[in-house]
């Protein structure tokens, strides 16, 4: 699985959660959408993996070890080859603060755990409509 890495496919979107089952859950109803999915454990990985070939959307956790989903974002935002790709951050942060943090950084979306797989679904396909 994800042997063909093409910067120019439509349809890759990158999944970080450190959480096994969340990237799991998410890589499979993606795909079941047919998505390609480049799912990762951390923030450091997802770094490396936008950066490397540019997604069209990522799927970021904010809390993860090392870099959280936050810092990911801001790196994205701050380079040029990154900046328009749309972020939907994934977490339990629920607050008021946490939400306005997180669109203040950058993000496109902002889904609060517990989700639902369908909903995350139709919020990644109606990011990527809104951009086409």
């Amino acid at each position: 699985m994800g042997e063909k890495r093409m910067s120019a496919d439509p349809m890759r979107v990158v999944v970080a959660d450190d959480d096994a089952d969340i990237r799991e859950l998410v890589t499979f109803k993606l795909q079941q959408a047919g998505y390609e999915i480049d799912a990762v454990a951390d923030g450091a990985q997802a770094w490396a993996s936008i950066s490397e070939a540019p997604p069209r959307l990522a799927v970021l956790d904010v809390m993860m070890p090392g870099l959280s989903g936050l810092d990911v974002l801001r790196k994205v935002r701050e380079d040029e080859r990154t900046k328009t790709v749309p972020v939907i951050l994934l977490t339990a942060r629920s607050r008021d603060s946490d939400v306005d943090s997180g669109f203040a950084t950058g993000a496109t979306d902002y889904v609060i755990k517990p989700f639902s797989p369908r909903e995350l679904v139709h919020r990644v396909s109606s990011v990527l409509a809104r951009g086409a």
